[in-house]
């Protein structure tokens, strides 16, 4: 019988995240603050994961529609899997990445209908403002508003979200907020869903670097996200760098990813380890060969399918038996 060959998906893996890495130091290279500027940025990200994402699973319903904010409305989009119940049930609001300054509910589609397929739970995914149209601290307030808003019944009777069966979940900047709205909200949320999470904005460098790094895209991603998002404001701020945060008892319970070719991958693994250090229960994933931002490249990546159905079994452990109980 003849061995199969498991290095070649690892070589592929690593070109591909190299040529990515090169597109986007280019991108980044040229960006300046300015609205045209950023809109192509949009237009390309899109592009690009139009190019390498398969569709998502069919829904019985997808929802676009408007939370109230303190400034201005609230785009979101909800997503209504085939198996989920009739009456209000778990729901898990969903953060997209894209470093505060591009990506939308659109980019992140995919993921968002991945995760309430696997989980058969309604996924409520948010199109917060960002920057440096927005910046800090516009993207947090909108993410809290739609949190608040929903912890306060708000979506249970039109759109049958449960305000005691609530997750949060985010990648990269999503995933920022996503913790730290799980330090703030944890007596009122019962999981989360970190997916390779930006945990802070102290540091731009890795501890330990390593030849993933050498094109230091992580080193010039975060320069920027610093100068354009986070301003004036004190980077050791928790809302900014939740790694920061010392006391982390009773933050609900968390699934981590990490990725060997990605400049967050020691964060994602501390934060992991300080969660556990408080006993908060984690279920810690990390996957060596893939880049950040994999999630969004299913075509290129079949862990992009995998990984959602992983972190729906998580959700269903811990929301599951919230389902009987009377609203």
């Amino acid at each position: 019988m003849k061995k199969p060959n498991f290095r070649k998906p690892n070589f592929k893996a690593k070109e591909f995240a190299e040529d990515m890495g090169e597109k986007l130091r280019s991108q980044m290279e040229k960006l300046k603050p300015e609205p045209d500027a950023f809109l192509n940025a949009h237009n390309n990200v899109l592009r690009v994961t139009n190019q390498f994402e398969m569709p998502g699973p069919d829904m019985r319903r997808v929802i676009n529609f408007n939370v109230p904010g303190p400034e201005e409305d609230i785009p979101v989009r909800l997503y209504v899997p085939h198996q989920a119940s009739e009456e209000p049930g778990p729901t898990m609001i969903y953060l997209h990445g894209g470093g505060f300054v591009t990506c939308s509910i659109n980019s992140h589609e995919g993921i968002a209908r991945r995760v309430a397929s696997g989980s058969g739970y309604r996924v409520l995914s948010v199109d917060y403002r960002l920057a440096p149209q927005h910046p800090y601290p516009a993207g947090p307030i909108d993410c809290e508003t739609v949190l608040q808003w929903a912890l306060e019944g708000y979506g249970q009777d039109e759109y049958g979200i449960d305000r005691r069966s609530l997750a949060l979940g985010g990648d990269s900047a999503g995933g920022n907020m996503t913790a730290y709205l799980a330090q703030k909200y944890r007596d009122d949320l019962h999981c989360q869903i970190l997916f390779y999470p930006l945990m802070q904005l102290v540091n731009f460098k890795p501890p330990k670097p390593g030849p993933q790094d050498w094109l230091q895209l992580g080193f010039m991603a975060l320069k920027f996200i610093d100068e354009h998002y986070v301003g004036d404001a004190d980077p050791k701020e928790t809302r900014l760098s939740p790694l920061l945060e010392k006391n982390l008892k009773g933050v609900p319970p968390a699934y981590i990813l990490t990725c060997g070719l990605d400049p967050l991958r020691d964060e994602g693994k501390l934060y992991a380890d300080n969660l556990i250090a408080h006993g908060v229960p984690v279920i810690y994933a990390h996957e060596k060969l893939l880049p950040h931002g994999f999630l969004n490249f299913s075509k290129a990546f079949p862990k992009a399918r995998k990984i959602p159905l992983d972190a729906s079994d998580f959700l269903r452990k811990h929301l599951q038996s919230l389902e009987s109980k009377p609203c």
